[in-house]
């Protein structure tokens, strides 16, 4: 672990004049295109640290890095870090922060240079936490194919834009539960885990932030396969004014055969989707009518 006491001193997280030094140096410039705000303060990496629980036999995969400042609070704690950036430049420069910072932590810490849509596999060990600033533009994505791709990770924390967090944590019969909403808790049990303030990033948002929390579950036991019941998820939410037996004709073949499986799985056709909990999702795709032979 990092021979500097986290508890006496700072000196090896980024502050504000720290994050503005290192991007003049690297010539970076934060992009909207990528999401890029930066974390300034290090209260803040803490206290995403402590809230996503992370003890020190984890090995934490964390995506958009940007210049370090969560990542050197992971490594306080964690027993390895791997990130993921998708910047070149930002990733050039990435492990040589954690170097001079953290020299004691260096020999934890791996870098990918990639998409994190296209990563399929990570050095170290396997991932137990996931714990992430996430570009809002790409967050939901990035955060199912992550769960979907690491079934070793066991908690996850991450930071998106406010009305992405209460759509992810929503439950059935709320205004903003959705397809995010049903396809994370097909992986774990979601909540919201606080609020981030605008002045904590550089440059600073035009919205508010929030911390999403999610704990590996099973996923609901059903004979159908994920992408079979993401496909029902998918149909009811695309008309989502509409009920059931209307909104699921397509994926059945007619209303009619939609009505016989929405009833078949023991459900009102006259429901909208966003009052269904993913195992009642999960319970209409099994009974998916047969396409009929040519």
């Amino acid at each position: 672990m990092s021979t500097t006491d986290p508890a006496s001193s700072d000196s090896h997280l980024l502050g504000a004049a720290d994050i503005r030094e290192l991007a003049a140096a690297f010539g970076v410039r934060p992009t909207k295109q990528r999401g890029q705000n930066f974390v300034i303060d290090a209260n803040t990496v803490r206290r995403i640290v402590r809230a996503a629980g992370v003890i020190a036999e984890d090995a934490v995969v964390e995506v958009g890095p940007g210049l370090g400042s969560l990542t050197l609070a992971l490594l306080e704690v964690a027993a390895h870090v791997t990130a993921v950036e998708i910047d070149p430049l930002l990733a050039q420069h990435l492990p040589t922060t954690v170097a001079t910072r953290m020299p004691a932590a260096a020999d934890r810490f791996d870098l990918v240079l990639s998409d994190a849509m296209e990563v399929t596999e990570l050095p170290g060990p396997a991932p137990t936490a996931l714990v992430a600033n996430l570009p809002y533009n790409v967050a939901v994505p990035v955060l199912l194919h992550m769960l979907a791709t690491f079934p070793s990770i066991e908690r996850t924390l991450v930071m998106v834009q406010s009305e992405v967090a209460d759509r992810l944590a929503a439950k059935p019969g709320s205004k903003v539960y959705g397809v995010p909403s049903v396809k994370a808790n097909w992986y774990a049990d979601v909540k919201r885990a606080g609020a981030i303030g605008r002045n904590v990033f550089w440059p600073a948002p035009n919205v508010d932030s929030g911390l999403v929390s999610l704990v590996r579950r099973r996923p609901p036991t059903t004979t159908a396969s994920r992408a079979e019941v993401f496909a029902v998820v998918d149909a009811a939410f695309a008309q989502r004014r509409k009920t059931l037996r209307a909104a699921l004709a397509g994926w059945a073949g007619s209303p009619a055969a939609a009505e016989q499986a929405i009833a078949a799985a023991g459900i009102d056709h006259t429901l909208r989707g966003e009052m269904l909990t993913v195992e009642q999702f999960a319970a209409i795709a099994e009974h998916k009518p047969e396409e009929p032979s040519k």
